[in-house]
């Protein structure tokens, strides 16, 4: 080599480094945290914590990390400031004591694309269009759900249908999950297309799973790196593209139901949610709060997503609780038989008078952990949580895992313990660390619904059904996460009583 060349070689090497330097000093500045900010663990250069986080369990990393940081604490994802909030005293006070600092969505690359309107649906909006289209939400599933006995009579007929279908499997084992998607998703569909799809309709089967895959992949490590890396990750393969793909499929379906819904709708007379979005649309011209139809159809999967996937999982994991706890089972069991028989349909009369039934299914909420994270926030100004100010601007996440598995509010936080939920007498016992809905003003809009269909479907299925599974299997509770908490795949014997 010359001296030429050696001369080259070494300012390119200093060159080189010089810009190394400049670009680790950058990063540096940047995620410099302000002062009295959350404490948390040390991560790379422009990568942050996002690849120590447990792509299979993060709710665990993260419950975990707050043993360490405490109850408060931050997490970098990419160049992203996350502030993580656990245990119950600490997730109350953001959620609820502070609830309107606390209540709008942070940007996101992913949900932007999905949603690529003004309008973001009913979930990732925020401000005059989230308030608007959530008390209209609200209202009419009152309407057409909760304000008269008409949707408890449909989730009695649909449990008919779901009896139907599993004693169709002639006591041989089965899958119960697409049987348990079906008969909750026609409970939405009923509220929203006015109409229920047979269990064998392969469109309807086809929506229902990538409904699930949204789920999944929305809390999943992928939706993580997107956010973090959305210019790259946009280029890249990989199973991030899935959650576009099935959103726009999901939508398309919505579609077909609401222009099937304009060649018939009765100004005097509204079906359904589609009927009464339409009608509003009418007298908001200037859509300025989120009544038009391209959010129509995000707002129909928004109500899909929450109102489908988290019921249908609830009952799921009920199924495996009780399987690895038949004498629960059967205490269960004997408790209907007193009051209701094997005969009459269940209402919701006889809730008040099955307290150790009801205990059962709120731990199965409990235990199940269904919504294991929690939705985005971002803080409205600065603040302060415990100790710690959080500037105008942070992310912060409610980790709900650590309220319903709190030690310092359940007496056997990791043990499927109904009495958690029963008094020295037995009677049922509300507990203000139960929070599968969470709380506040992001509370889940259909929580009166959610109840109802839990509770109709688990005593039907409990009348009807002694539950077990194949001879040797130990089914496992440790379930596959995303946005929600799915268990892994698994299959049951259903003996009719």
């Amino acid at each position: 080599m010359c001296l030429c060349e050696l001369f080259l070689w070494l300012n390119l090497r200093v060159i080189l480094t010089l810009i190394l330097a400049c670009l680790i000093a950058v990063c540096f500045l940047c995620e410099k945290d302000p002062p009295h900010f959350p404490p948390g663990p040390p991560g790379l250069p422009f990568l942050g914590n996002i690849f120590s986080i447990e792509s299979n369990q993060p709710h665990i990393y993260l419950t975990k990390l707050a043993d360490i940081y405490g109850n408060v604490f931050c997490v970098h994802l990419g160049r992203h400031k996350t502030v993580f909030v656990s245990g119950w005293k600490m997730v109350k006070e953001a959620i609820v004591t502070q609830a309107e600092t606390f209540v709008d969505r942070p940007y996101s690359p992913m949900v932007t694309r999905i949603y690529s309107g003004n309008s973001a649906g009913l979930f990732f909006s925020n401000g005059k269009v989230w308030r608007r289209q959530r008390r209209f939400a609200m209202a009419t599933i009152r309407t057409f759900a909760l304000a008269n006995s008409s949707m408890e009579q449909n989730i009695c007929s649909e449990s008919l249908h779901l009896q139907e279908a599993m004693e169709k499997e002639e006591g041989q084992p089965f899958d119960p999950v697409p049987l348990l998607n079906n008969a909750v998703a026609n409970i939405i569909c009923m509220i929203v297309f006015r109409r229920r799809f047979d269990y064998n309709d392969q469109h309807f089967q086809n929506m229902l799973k990538k409904l699930t895959d949204v789920a999944y992949l929305e809390g999943s490590i992928w939706a993580l790196l997107y956010d973090a890396f959305p210019a790259l990750m946009k280029h890249l393969p990989g199973p991030h593209n899935d959650i576009f793909t099935s959103s726009r499929s999901l939508e398309a379906f919505i579609r077909t139901e609401i222009e099937r819904h304009k060649l018939d709708l009765d100004p005097s007379n509204p079906r359904d949610y589609i009927d009464c979005f339409l009608l509003e649309e009418k007298h908001n011209r200037s859509n300025d709060v989120g009544f038009e139809e391209e959010n129509l159809a995000l707002c129909c999967l928004d109500l899909f997503l929450a109102g489908s996937e988290t019921t249908s999982k609830t009952l799921q994991w009920g199924l495996i609780y009780l399987i690895k706890s038949p004498n629960i089972q059967e205490k269960v069991q004997a408790e209907i038989d007193g009051v209701i028989g094997q005969v009459r349909q269940p209402t919701m009369v006889d809730k008040a008078n099955l307290p150790y039934t009801d205990a059962v299914i709120h731990e199965i909420q409990r235990m199940g952990n269904i919504v294991p994270l929690n939705g985005l926030r971002m803080a409205a100004k600065d603040s302060k949580l415990g100790s710690y100010i959080i500037p105008k601007g942070t992310t912060v996440m409610p980790n709900l895992t650590s309220v319903l598995f709190d030690k310092n509010e359940w007496e056997n936080p990791h043990t499927f313990y109904p009495e958690h939920f029963l008094d020295t007498e037995g009677k049922f016992v509300k507990r203000e660390a139960f929070l599968p809905f969470s709380a506040g003003k992001r509370a889940c809009l259909g929580e009166g619904l959610a109840r109802m269909e839990l509770f109709l479907f688990f005593v039907s299925l409990l009348q009807k059904f002694h539950f077990s599974t194949v001879e040797g299997v130990e089914l496992s509770t440790e379930g596959i996460t995303g946005a929600t908490r799915t268990p892994c795949p698994f299959k049951v014997f259903a003996k009719p009583r």
